[in-house]
């Protein structure tokens, strides 16, 4: 039941601009519609930061972006749709040796996160502000999962509350491991994908080359195409020529970036 369809991202989407568009009493079209006719608007070309963005951005706020700021977040729905819906887990689950469980569900998701995470920091401000709803997008689809499966709201909170340490001691660690050497990688997935369970060596083999080619494929990927569109394919967890890169299909989109 945790690995239903993910609907609710969208749907929070659309009642969001409702609620913004009918407040300024200029609501003519669904709000799915609304946000699907989101025209791109290049409001700032230059990475060079002003004093009045620096202020606005101390206080809070997210200044003027290179795209349209809800194009951006509709990438990001869709790069941690791509996080979720084309990984094959039961393969994951197979080769790691992993119970099929919501948590261990979530173990994979977020290295999967993680993995765009670091990809769209290299974007400059619109990158950070696309991981933001990234990581938004996958605590809401968390929850709604645990309520799929039928966990009270106590239990949930405590759930959510461990999920979310897990969720950035992994941040940190797989950090570290992805700029150092194979050793530290491999300890940075034997604590938190594995969960400090994996007594087999070649289990965390294929998972650190895993990490390393996957790394090297969505690097090559186009910037602007992931802040436009979110499209991530990922590499097989196995494959016979691991060093080969694919070459890499650019996406397509409409005037809108859609």
């Amino acid at each position: 039941m945790y690995r239903r369809p993910l609907q609710f991202a969208a749907r929070s989407f659309a009642r969001v601009s409702a609620c913004r568009a009918a407040s300024a009493g200029k609501v003519r079209s669904s709000p799915l519609a609304l946000l699907c006719n989101v025209k791109e608007t290049r409001q700032h070309t230059e990475e060079e930061v002003g004093a009045f963005t620096k202020l606005i951005e101390a206080m809070g706020f997210t200044g003027p972006l290179k795209y349209n700021k809800w194009k951006i977040k509709i990438a990001a729905l869709r790069m941690y749709t791509c996080c979720v819906e084309r990984i094959n887990y039961d393969e994951f689950f197979e080769k790691c040796t992993l119970p099929d469980t919501l948590n261990s569900w979530f173990l994979v998701a977020q290295l999967h996160v993680w993995m765009c995470l670091v990809r769209m920091r290299q974007e400059g401000r619109e990158g950070k502000y696309m991981c933001r709803y990234i990581v938004h997008s996958m605590w809401e689809d968390v929850e709604q999962r645990s309520k799929i499966m039928g966990i009270d709201a106590i239990h949930r909170k405590e759930a959510m509350k461990a999920m979310t340490e897990t969720f950035y001691a992994a941040i940190f660690g797989y950090d570290e491991g992805v700029l150092s050497d194979d050793c530290v990688l491999a300890a940075a997935l034997w604590r938190n994908l594995f969960n400090r369970q994996c007594e087999d060596p070649r289990q965390l083999e294929l998972m650190v080359e895993y990490v390393r080619k996957q790394m090297q494929y969505i690097d090559a990927l186009d910037g602007d195409d992931l802040l436009l569109t979110g499209e991530v394919k990922w590499r097989p967890l196995v494959e016979e020529n691991a060093q080969s890169i694919l070459k890499v299909v650019k996406p397509t989109y409409n005037d809108a970036g859609l």
